[in-house]
């Protein structure tokens, strides 16, 4: 992928090596936090050994970047990961704010949080075990990027724009909050608890879908290098709830998906890359996913 090295966002707040700003038991519980890649991993794990892979503020400018957002605890102010963060970041929201505009919408861009190890959130706190995650109490979204290292040595998903899908990902679930859809699942949830797993499986796969809608438009920007979409693909294929249950236990539970299979998550961010609408990427309305 073509990105800006030494790029600066005025949307990331890098809280890397300052505590975690509360550590894992503060802050208050303000919506609920919409794990993303990594924290489908984490939710498998949760769900075999008890304990917890893909889940801003408004007004900045979407365009070039800003100035530099002073780390906490002396984490490298230049450094290429959080360059490339960056960028990301802020081509996803341009994209998204063309989107809006294009639907005689307002957009209102995310917060992408750096942090290292733990961190408080507007819905609670958690650590880098979640793996990545957005937050709509807050509107942000949050990130160790040390899950980079473990997206590609460990779930063989290497590739800068595999973790550029990540990042989509996330800001996908704040354009779900945005739209409304985050709310119309909430109160589908709490009329029939029954089906929470079923919708979160539908909310995941749409927020791949606007990922690809994302991708679609690097392509129009000419950002893509040879073998990107693949890795996306990759990364999509390398974090379904079947894969990673298979790999965990030896076996698949659909009664526990929380996120789709591998397949069908590389069929919806396939289907928003191609089609690059949001139309197309209604999960819930979809006779089949």
């Amino acid at each position: 992928m073509k990105w800006q090295r030494g790029y600066r966002s005025e949307n990331v707040e890098d809280r890397r090596g300052g505590g975690g700003g509360g550590g894992v038991l503060g802050g208050g519980r303000r919506g609920v936090a919409v794990a993303g890649g990594g924290g489908i991993v984490a939710l498998v794990l949760a769900l075999l050994f008890g304990t917890d892979v893909f889940s801003g503020g408004g007004g900045a400018s979407l365009g070039g970047g800003g100035a530099p957002v002073a780390p906490a605890g002396g984490a490298p102010a230049d450094d290429d990961a959080k360059a490339f963060v960056s960028f990301v970041l802020d081509d996803v929201q341009g994209e998204w704010d063309k989107q809006f505009r294009a639907m005689g919408r307002r957009y209102e861009p995310a917060k992408l949080v750096l942090f290292t190890g733990e961190v408080a959130s507007a819905c609670g706190g958690a650590t880098a075990a979640v793996g990545p995650f957005y937050c709509p109490g807050d509107n942000k979204a949050y990130i160790d990027l040390s899950f980079y290292d473990d997206l590609r040595s460990r779930f063989g998903a290497p590739g800068d724009f595999a973790q550029a899908y990540v990042l989509a990902h996330e800001i996908g679930h704040h354009v779900q909050t945005l739209l409304g859809v985050s709310a119309m699942v909430d109160q589908l949830n709490r009329k029939d608890p029954r089906q929470m797993n079923r919708n979160s499986v539908k909310q995941e796969l749409q927020a791949d879908c606007l990922a690809g809608i994302w991708a679609h438009g690097t392509s129009q920007r000419k950002l893509l290098e040879a073998g990107d979409i693949e890795e996306g693909l990759n990364a999509a294929a390398a974090i379904g709830d079947d894969t990673l249950q298979k790999r965990a236990t030896g076996k698949v539970m659909p009664e526990r998906f929380t996120h789709g299979t591998s397949a069908q998550r590389v069929r919806w961010f396939k289907r928003g890359y191609e089609s690059g609408k949001v139309e197309d990427c209604d999960t819930f309305a979809a006779s089949s996913l």
